[in-house]
């Protein structure tokens, strides 16, 4: 059995004491360390390299935005869970597009949190694209358009997308639109492990981690609008 790895950041110590127990109570996981904010966090998981980190975003000093960001840009392998009060949070939206795999309330219950670590280090996202699409309609004024210059996000991302084949694309429309798998299949008329291949192809050739980055892409290439 293939054990976790779960690095714990948050500024307040009764939570992170809280998740250790239930974690520890998994034969799969294992706590390898606590930061108590993201600077720390960052330099933890740099030596760590846990396979999971679950990242409170408001905390002194080095947000866990930004430590998100840091994270998942030097370590490819590691996923990031954003701990959030509210489920519709500004932060939590913002820490999605600096990288993260999904976001949990901090009141979740333990059994959700134990599967939303299992999620992740599958390579999954754990907040549902329609979840997503409702975070990027109430926050899309602040999606970046291109710089003066042309060479923003939003043009490279355009440019992207030229690399997708015909159906590849739909695939992408439809993951953007908040349809699963099953869903898709059944909108294409072709079976759920063609959807499948197609989704890894999609997420491949784009470089994106999993379905919620997709769906960001989706909103910042310009092929959906709020």
């Amino acid at each position: 059995m293939t054990t976790i790895s779960v690095l714990l950041v948050d500024d307040q110590s009764l939570l992170r004491m809280g998740f250790r127990m239930v974690l520890e109570a998994e034969d799969d996981i294992e706590v390898v360390g606590e930061a108590a904010d993201g600077a720390t966090g960052v330099s933890m998981a740099t030596a760590l390299r846990p396979d999971v980190v679950l990242m409170d975003v408001r905390m002194p000093g080095t947000n866990g935005i930004e430590a998100t960001a840091r994270i998942t840009e030097a370590l490819s392998d590691t996923r990031v869970l954003i701990l959030t009060t509210f489920d519709l949070d500004s932060y939590a939206f913002a820490g999605l597009r600096a990288g993260a795999s999904g976001f949990l309330l901090k009141d979740t219950r333990p059994a959700e949190l134990v599967e939303a670590i299992r999620t992740v280090h599958r390579g999954d996202a754990v907040v549902s694209p329609r979840v997503t699409r409702r975070m990027l309609e109430m926050f899309a004024g602040k999606l970046p358009d291109s710089d003066g210059d042309g060479a923003g996000p939003a043009r490279e991302a355009s440019h992207a997308v030229e690399d997708l084949t015909p159906r590849e694309r739909e695939v992408l429309l439809a993951i953007a639109s908040g349809l699963s798998n099953a869903e898709i299949a059944a909108h294409l008329t072709v079976s759920e492990a063609t959807v499948k291949t197609h989704v890894g192809k999609v997420l491949g050739k784009l470089g994106l981690r999993d379905r919620v980055q997709a769906v960001i892409f989706a909103y910042e290439s310009g092929l959906v609008r709020p």
